[in-house]
């Protein structure tokens, strides 16, 4: 699961995904999607990112998600 926009470094943000070349996590973006927040406001708010980017944390997410045991009950 190689994605290019993609970091996890130990050394950056404690190893959590970032977006490359950047301090922003994966989660910060994804969690401002789900509050509903649009392309263009994170954009706004992290002059850095690229529409690429948002849409490449969407992917690092689903491909995550998509590797993971599912547990009923």
């Amino acid at each position: 699961m190689a994605h290019e926009r993609i970091d996890i470094n130990p050394e950056i943000m404690g190893g959590k995904p970032v977006i490359r070349g950047t301090r922003i996590p994966v989660e910060t973006v994804l969690r401002k999607l789900g509050a509903g927040m649009s392309f263009d406001a994170i954009l706004a708010d992290h002059p850095r990112l690229t529409r690429d980017d948002v849409l490449a944390a969407q992917a690092f997410a689903a491909d995550y998600l998509a590797d993971e045991d599912l547990v009923y009950g």
